[in-house]
C-alpha cells in the first residue's frame, strides 16, 4: 500500500515536471509553424495578462465606488448626525455594528474581546459569548484594522466599517471577473459578467438593505475560493500556478467558514458538485480529494477557533467528506480487477450516500448540539412534511426571502438578457457533458488536452463543475427566494463565459455539422461579436438608469425613531431594560447602548422563546399575563410600535397579530373564514385607552406618531 502511494506521488511529480517542460516546447513548435518568435508570444501573453488584470481590478474598484456613491445618495450619509446614521442599520445589522462600536470604546482590544465573550450588558438576565453566537469575527478584524492603521484621526468609524464592506464587494466582483476569464480565456467575459452583475444588483446582492449582514462579509471570500478552484481544476496547469491556486483555495475556504455561521452548508453544496464530478470520472481524483482535505482542515480549525462550535461537527459537510475518504480507502484496499473492487466502483455513489447519512445520524446522537435545529424544523414545514402553530416558524415562513421566487424575478433576468443566454449555455454544456459521460461508460478515455476544433467543452472539468454547481444552487433558489443571492452571481458568470467562449460555439457547430462556413472561424467571430452586441445593448438600455440612480437624491428620514432614541438617551435610567419587537430592540441597543430583553436572532432556543413571549404585547392577552412575562425578563420599559399593532399586511394570516392569534388558539374558523376570538382585547390597543387594569401595571411616559413608551410599574396599585 505504501509503495503504491509512493508510486502515485512519483507519477504526480513526474507529470507535473513533464508538463512544465513540454508546455514551452509545444508552444515553441506551434509558434515556429505560425512564423512567430517565442519573444513575440511572451510579450503578447504578458500584455493580455496585464490588461486583463487591470480590467478586473478596475471593475472591482469602480463597483465599490458605485456602491459608496449610491449609499450616500440614498441616505445623505455625510450630512447626517451620528444617531441618524446609525438608524439606517436595521434589525440584526444594528446588533453587529453595535458590537463594533463597543470594541472601539474598550480600553484595549483584549479587554474588548473579553467583554464580548462574557457579555452580560446586552440581554437582560443572560450572559452570552457574542463572538461565537453572532459570528463577530468581521467586527474583530475591522476594529483591529481601524486602530492599527491609525485611522482614528483620518476617518470616522462608521465610514471605515462600511468602506471595508464595499471594498469586499469590489473583491467579489473581481473574483467573478477572474473566474469567467479563466474559463473562457478572454477578459471580455469578465467585463460582461460585471455588467450583468451590476444591472441585476437587486437579485445578486443584499448590500442595499443590510450592509453588516454576514453574507456581505463572507461571499467575497467564497467567490475568491471558486475562482481559485476553477483554476485548480484545469488540466493544462503548470506546477507553480497549481500550488498558488491550492493555497488560495485553502485560505479562502477557511476565511469563508469563519465569516458566516451557515458557510458549511454552501460548502456542502460545493462538495456535492465535486463528488458528482469525480464520480463521473471527469476530473483528476487526486485534485478533488485535496479539496476534501481542505474542507476537513477548515472544519477542524474552525471548530477550535469558534469556541468548539458543535454545529461544525454535526454539519453534513463533515459527514460527506468523511464518507468520501472512507469509501476511497475501501476501494484502495481492494485489489484492482477483483469482483469486490468492481462492485464497489459501481455502488460508489450509493455507498457514499449511505455512509454520509449514517455518520451524520451517529454524530447528532453522540455530539451535544442545539445549533440549527430550528433550521431542520423549518425545512420539514416548508416541504410539507409537518405542520405547526409555532409563532416563530410561521413568521419565518411568511418572510419573502423564504418563499418561492416571484415572477418578477424571472422577468428582470429576462429583460437584461441574462436568463435566455444562461439557459442556452447550460443546455449546450449539459448535452456535451452527457456525451462525455456516455463515452466514459463505453470505455473511451478523456483527452489530455482538448483543442478548439474538437468541440468537446464537456471534457473540461472546471466547466462541468460550474454547470453542476449552478444547477444545485438553482434548485435551492427555486425553493427559497433568498437563495437567489447565491445563485444569480454565478448565473452571470456562466452565461458570460458561454457567449465569449469559442469552444462552446464550436461544440454547437460540431453538432450542427456546418459546411458552408468554416466552423472554427465562425466560432471565433461569434465569441467576439455576440458579447459585443450584448454589451452595447446593455449599455444603451441600462447605463442611463444607473446614472439616474446615482444622480437622484433620495431621502431617508425617520424623525419618530430619532425622537424615541433621543428621549431614551436623555430620560431613561442607565439601568433601564427595554422590551419590544426584536427589530426595534436591535436599534435601541445600537443607538443608546441600553440593555434590552430580546434581539432579532434566531439561532438560539432561549432567544427564540424570548422573542415569542415578548411579541405577546401584540396578542389578545390580559394585562396581568403581559406584566408577568415582561417582569420575568426584568424589563422596566415597554415600547409599542403602532406599525405592528395596526398592521395591514398584503397577505392575511402573515401579520404578526394574526400569527400570534394562531399560536395562542384565538382563531375560530367558520364557513372557510377565520376570526380571532378572545375574552381579552388586543393588548397594544387596550393599553392606549388608559383604563384599569392596564394603568395599574403600566404608566405611559412618552409617545409620538409611531411609538408609545410605558414604564412597567414595580408597585401595583388597584385603586380606581
Amino acid at each position: 500500500m505504501s509503495s503504491g502511494a509512493a508510486d502515485l506521488r512519483q507519477r504526480k511529480k513526474q507529470n507535473c515536471t513533464e508538463s512544465d517542460k513540454m508546455a514551452p516546447e509545444e508552444r515553441n513548435k506551434e509558434n515556429s509553424k505560425l512564423g512567430r518568435s517565442p519573444k513575440y508570444m511572451l510579450i503578447q501573453r504578458f500584455a493580455k495578462l496585464f490588461f486583463g488584470c487591470l480590467a478586473a481590478v478596475t471593475s472591482g474598484m469602480m463597483y465599490a465606488v458605485y456602491l459608496s456613491t449610491y449609499h450616500e445618495r440614498k441616505f445623505w450619509f455625510s450630512s447626517r448626525q451620528e444617531l441618524e446614521r446609525e438608524i439606517t442599520f436595521q434589525g440584526d445589522s444594528a446588533i453587529y455594528y453595535s458590537f463594533y462600536k463597543e470594541l472601539l470604546k474598550a480600553p484595549s482590544f483584549e479587554r474588548g474581546v473579553y467583554e464580548l465573550t462574557h457579555n452580560n450588558k446586552t440581554i437582560s438576565l443572560k450572559t452570552i459569548n457574542a463572538v461565537q453566537q453572532m459570528t463577530l469575527y468581521p467586527e474583530l478584524i475591522a476594529s483591529v484594522l481601524y486602530q492599527a492603521s491609525g485611522s482614528e484621526e483620518v476617518i470616522e468609524p462608521v465610514y471605515f466599517y462600511i468602506g471595508i464592506v464595499f471594498g469586499l464587494q469590489g473583491i467579489y466582483v473581481t473574483a467573478l471577473f477572474v473566474t469567467s476569464w479563466v474559463m473562457s480565456g478572454t477578459w471580455l467575459a469578465g467585463m460582461l459578467t460585471v455588467a450583468w452583475f451590476i444591472i441585476n444588483r437587486t437579485d445578486t446582492t443584499r448590500i442595499d438593505y443590510s450592509i453588516p449582514s454576514r453574507e456581505n462579509w463572507a461571499l467575497p471570500y467564497f467567490a475568491c475560493q471558486v475562482a481559485a478552484l476553477t483554476g485548480y481544476l484545469k488540466k493544462s496547469l503548470n506546477c507553480s500556478a497549481e500550488k498558488f491556486c491550492y493555497l488560495l483555495v485553502s485560505a479562502s475556504t477557511y476565511t469563508f467558514m469563519m465569516m458566516w455561521e451557515y458557510s458549511h452548508y454552501l460548502l456542502f453544496v460545493q462538495a456535492v458538485s465535486l463528488f458528482l464530478l469525480d464520480s463521473f470520472a471527469l476530473a483528476q481524483t487526486e485534485k478533488v480529494y485535496e479539496v476534501y482535505k481542505i474542507y476537513l482542515f477548515s472544519l477542524f480549525l474552525g471548530y477550535l477557533l469558534q469556541f468548539e462550535n458543535s454545529a461544525l461537527l454535526v454539519s453534513p459537510l463533515l459527514s460527506l467528506v468523511a464518507a468520501l475518504m472512507l469509501s476511497k480507502c475501501l476501494q484502495m484496499n481492494m485489489k484492482k480487477g477483483t469482483f469486490m473492487s468492481r462492485l464497489l466502483k459501481i455502488m460508489h455513489i450509493y455507498l457514499v450516500l449511505t455512509i454520509t447519512v449514517t455518520l451524520n445520524f451517529l454524530l447528532k446522537m453522540f455530539v451535544p448540539h442545539k445549533e440549527n435545529e430550528h433550521l431542520l424544523k423549518f425545512i420539514e414545514v416548508k416541504l410539507g412534511l409537518n405542520t405547526t402553530k409555532n409563532f416563530t416558524m410561521n413568521w419565518l415562513l411568511c418572510q419573502e426571502s423564504l418563499q418561492a421566487p416571484s415572477q418578477d424575478f424571472f422577468l428582470r433576468l429576462t429583460q437584461s438578457s441574462l436568463l435566455p443566454f444562461y439557459i442556452l449555455v447550460l443546455i449546450i454544456c449539459l448535452f456535451s457533458v452527457t456525451q462525455v459521460i456516455f463515452r466514459r461508460i463505453c470505455g473511451e478515455p478523456l483527452k489530455e488536452t482538448v483543442k478548439l476544433e474538437d468541440g468537446r467543452i464537456g471534457e473540461r472539468p472546471e466547466i462541468v463543475y460550474h454547470v453542476i454547481h449552478t444547477i444545485l444552487l438553482g434548485c435551492l433558489a427555486m425553493c427559497l427566494e433568498g437563495m437567489k443571492y447565491l445563485w444569480t452571481p454565478y448565473v452571470c458568470m456562466l452565461a458570460a463565459f458561454g457567449v465569449c467562449s469559442p469552444e462552446l460555439w464550436m461544440t454547437l457547430f460540431k453538432w450542427l455539422r456546418l459546411k458552408a462556413v468554416h466552423p472554427i472561424l465562425l466560432a471565433l467571430i461569434l465569441s467576439m461579436a455576440v458579447p459585443t452586441i450584448i454589451g452595447f445593448s446593455l449599455w444603451k438600455e441600462f447605463f442611463p438608469r444607473i446614472m439616474t440612480e446615482l444622480s437622484e437624491l433620495q431621502e431617508f428620514y425617520d424623525p419618530d425613531t430619532v425622537e424615541l432614541m433621543t428621549w431614551i438617551k436623555r430620560q431613561a435610567p442607565v439601568a433601564a431594560v427595554f422590551a419590544g419587537s426584536p427589530q426595534l430592540m436591535g436599534v435601541i441597543k445600537l443607538c443608546t447602548g441600553w440593555m434590552v430583553s430580546s434581539l432579532p436572532l434566531y439561532n438560539d432556543d432561549d432567544l427564540i422563546k424570548r422573542n415569542e413571549n415578548i411579541y405577546q404585547i401584540y396578542s389578545k392577552r390580559s394585562a396581568e399575563d403581559i406584566y408577568k412575562i415582561l417582569t420575568s425578563y426584568k424589563a422596566s420599559f415597554l415600547v409599542i410600535e403602532d406599525s405592528i399593532c395596526n398592521e395591514v399586511g398584503p397577505v392575511r394570516g402573515c401579520r404578526v397579530k394574526d400569527l400570534l392569534d394562531i399560536a395562542n388558539g384565538h382563531v375560530v374558523c367558520e364557513e372557510g373564514d377565520s376570526y380571532a376570538y378572545s375574552k381579552y382585547g388586543r393588548f397594544c390597543h387596550e393599553i392606549k385607552m388608559n383604563y384599569s387594569p392596564y394603568v395599574n401595571y403600566f404608566t405611559r411616559v412618552y409617545w409620538n406618531r409611531s411609538y408609545f413608551v410605558y414604564r412597567i410599574n414595580t408597585v401595583i396599585s388597584f385603586q380606581s
